[in-house]
């Protein structure tokens, strides 16, 4: 408000005029300061997002190449096997030229040529094996997937696999026929040949195919499948190791698997009790079954077996097993066992082992 006195123009301000005129300024300044902010938090965001990008493709990258050094890694393993079993099947040819040039030394002096001959196979065979040991000492890439603990344990896939001596144990009791009771007692009463075809049992044995071609280069195994009575799948080869190098060994035992028909319960103890018999003892167990035994040492006295009689019997049997071995279990859930997922997963945890359950379409 102005007013004139004395030739003067004076202005009478009210305490809310000054008031709102430095709210008016103080608002000013925050607008300023929060566009501020805006701008310069969304350049921020747009090289974030720039960085996210870019590690997004790196980690795409780092898969694609994961994959084929899994790949690269699984040709050398066959490789170096193909090459072992070849120069076993070298020393055997090459006693037989020896044992031949021994005869034709002691025979008539005029079979020198052929002497001299076999002299230069034996030599070309000789020549042959070194090669071949060479390659087998060069590294295979595995290491970058190694995990060295107990009895030399490698991991992959979540299973450990690995070890000098590996134990493979294949439930070949009936319910292995099906994942049901019903299908189960139809497929009982079938010809051999529909048993045998048995998408469940067929299952376990590609399994066991899978596991075997997984196996380290001069490791030895063994196949143990188990029902009421448990033994190895290759007859004549109790209480022995086989050779992974021996590849025509090796399917010869598929081929027996697959010959064998599963029946009769589940006796897990007989199992473990027939790992005692192996010298060296294992160093890793895998166990393919599909839950809690229904016996144990001898047959049960009725002819049903309640849950809590195959707990009881479970717990009964893992006090057969050797101590500090990891047990692998691959279980294929049967219906009516359902504590048989948690039991065998605490042993694999126990034992530092592993536990899956995999899906119809594996492996």
């Amino acid at each position: 408000m102005a007013r004139r006195k004395r030739g003067f123009t004076t202005f009478n301000l009210s305490f809310l005029d000054i008031m709102s005129c430095g709210f008016g300024a103080v608002v000013l300044v925050f607008l300023i300061i929060d566009h501020s902010i805006e701008v310069q938090s969304e350049t921020r965001n747009a090289d974030l997002l720039a960085e996210v990008s870019l590690l997004e493709e790196d980690v795409s990258e780092g898969r694609a190449g994961l994959v084929q050094l899994r790949n690269t890694i699984d040709e050398v393993d066959l490789r170096i096997v193909e090459a072992q079993g070849l120069d076993t099947r070298i020393r055997e040819q090459l006693e037989d030229l020896e044992a031949r040039i021994a005869e034709l030394r002691q025979e008539d002096p005029s079979q020198r040529e052929d002497i001299a001959a076999l002299q230069a196979e034996f030599r070309q065979l000789e020549s042959e094996v070194e090669r071949l040991r060479a390659s087998a000492r060069e590294p295979t890439g595995r290491s970058a997937r190694e995990f060295t603990g107990d009895g030399e344990r490698q991991y992959l896939t979540g299973l450990n696999l690995g070890g000098s001596h590996i134990a493979i144990l294949l439930d070949s009791s009936a319910s292995m026929l099906s994942d049901r009771l019903v299908n189960v007692i139809r497929l009982r009463n079938m010809a051999p040949e529909v048993q045998r075809g048995a998408e469940k049992w067929t299952r376990a044995l590609r399994t066991v195919d899978w596991l075997t071609a997984q196996l380290p280069p001069g490791a030895h195994y063994q196949v143990l499948t188990f029902n009421t009575e448990a033994g190895p799948a290759l007859k004549g080869s109790e209480r022995q190791w086989l050779e992974v190098a021996n590849q025509p060994q090796l399917r010869e035992v598929s081929q027996v698997l697959r010959q064998q028909l599963p029946a009769g319960g589940t006796s897990l103890e007989k199992a473990f009790v027939a790992l005692q018999a192996l010298s060296p003892p294992p160093d890793n167990i895998f166990l393919i079954t599909d839950g809690l035994p229904t016996q144990g040492a001898s047959a049960p006295r009725g002819n049903t077996v309640s849950g809590k009689q195959r707990e009881d019997l479970y717990r009964q049997a893992i006090r057969q097993l050797p101590r500090n071995v990891p047990v692998n279990v691959i279980l294929a859930p049967m219906e009516g066992d359902p504590m048989a997922a948690s039991l065998f997963w605490q042993l694999a945890q126990a034992t530092r082992g592993s536990f899956m359950s995999p899906s119809r379409d594996w492996p």
